[in-house]
């Protein structure tokens, strides 16, 4: 985490391992303080989950989705970028009523 979070604070890219297990960390992080299936959080290539209490979505295409790459993920995880900026901004794509990540940001 802390190789991926220095490469971001630099502006650079950290290495492929090292960028997917920061993803997968903090997605997980976020799993577990928003337990739920009603959200699906999508960072490609690294992953992907469902959090946030709500109807659960068990078929086809989520009605509640939000998609970013690696270096925001990490960025909004981290308190190092505004949510809501980062929805403004179109770093984050959000389809749905319950797709709002804010209250459960920075981890």
């Amino acid at each position: 985490m802390a190789a991926a979070l220095s490469a971001l604070d630099q502006g650079r890219v950290a290495e492929r391992p090292v960028l997917r297990e920061a993803v997968r960390m903090l997605l997980t992080a976020l799993a577990e303080r928003a337990p739920g299936r009603s959200v699906e959080v999508r960072v490609p290539p690294y992953g992907a989950i469902q959090c946030l209490p709500g109807p659960r979505h068990t078929r086809g295409t989520p009605p509640n989705v939000v998609e970013m790459d690696p270096q925001t993920w990490l960025a909004v995880a981290t308190g190092r970028l505004d949510w809501a900026e980062a929805v403004t901004e179109g770093r984050v794509r959000v389809s749905g009523i319950r797709a709002d990540l804010s209250p459960h940001l920075p981890l």
